[in-house]
């Protein structure tokens, strides 16, 4: 039945009329030089046509991402925030306060839809159930959300100096530094590296561009506070993220995460995509080698027609043994 339910979902959003989920998530991955000029503050990519999304969206303008199938539409934190950058991108380029208008209205809606859970942490909930390998079953959170909503709220906080955005960064931030065993997104593994993960799972599986875009909250929480918790955080997932890079590796694409399960999960041609551009980022963060050298690697996956095929092929056979 959960295979069932899946593909039906997956087939409307393909395939059905109007705008599905995918029309948000799959903007084409586009660095930002402007995060990197030391002026603007911009974020790391550009979302503008995240900026630009058309909706659906409710009463006060906070867009809701319609699943199809049973999920229907959902407000989705992570979508949130990145809805919210994108207009801050769009404001710093343009200077109109519609952009910051729109910037502040969903950034107002993190600070009220933080939940504090069962471990006592301020998280952003998505309350639906998802099916990743296995099911997700809502309410559920993410270190994504956590660092996604953090890098709005930093920004939120510098356009109009509402202190209540830079309370909730910090309550957000608080998460990310507590083990997952005790409510948080942060997990310790037996070696004594340090991992952020996007999906709360057992055994977890370390989903590469969640982590990373998780990082790019720490980072910003550091550059904006100054806090030595926040340096060590973000020192210790860089060092974890460099050293387990080449695991990431499937020999002729990047991999989605490092699941334990027989069949590797190869990224799909989107998120591969966005992991070129992850890797940009993070080698312009931290100056580390292993980044540029892995990007220049993955490239050259990306160009190959025969790579771009096994990719594809080996992922069709990820989703039918596991959805």
């Amino acid at each position: 039945m959960h295979g069932l339910s899946y593909l039906r979902r997956v087939f409307q959003a393909y395939f059905g009329a109007g705008a599905s989920q995918l029309s948000f998530w799959h903007e084409r991955p586009t660095l930002n030089e402007k995060a990197f000029d030391k002026v603007g503050n911009q974020y790391y990519m550009t979302f503008r046509q995240k900026a630009a999304y058309a909706g659906p969206a409710d009463e006060q303008g906070i867009p809701l991402l319609d699943y199809r199938g049973a999920l229907g539409k959902q407000y989705n934190p992570i979508a949130i925030a990145q809805y919210g950058l994108g207009c801050f991108n769009r404001f710093k380029d343009t200077g109109d306060p519609v952009w910051a208008g729109r910037m502040a209205t969903v950034a107002k809606w993190l600070v009220t839809h933080l939940e504090v859970n069962a471990g006592g942490c301020s998280v952003w909930m998505h309350h639906f159930d998802w099916e990743y390998f296995r099911i997700l079953k809502g309410p559920w959170y993410s270190g994504l959300a956590q660092g996604q909503g953090i890098s709005l709220l930093l920004r939120a906080f510098e356009v109009t100096g509402d202190a209540s955005f830079l309370q909730a960064a910090t309550q957000a931030f608080h998460a990310l530094t507590v083990p997952i065993a005790e409510g948080g997104t942060l997990l310790i593994d037996q070696q004594g590296d340090w991992w952020i993960e996007e999906y709360i799972t057992e055994p977890a599986t370390h989903i590469l561009n969640g982590f990373m875009w998780a990082l790019w909250g720490v980072y910003d929480y550091r550059k904006s506070t100054g806090s030595d918790q926040a340096d060590e955080l973000w020192r210790r997932s860089v060092e974890t993220l460099s050293k387990h890079m080449a695991q990431f590796d499937c020999g002729f694409w990047s991999t989605y995460d490092l699941a334990p399960t027989w069949a590797r999960n190869p990224a799909s041609p989107f998120y591969h995509q966005l992991h070129l551009v992850q890797l940009e980022v993070m080698y312009r963060l931290t100056g580390q080698e292993v980044f540029l050298r892995t990007l220049t690697r993955w490239r050259r996956y990306n160009d190959s027609i025969f790579c771009r095929n096994r990719a594809y092929f080996q992922k069709c056979l990820f989703k039918l043994v596991y959805y």
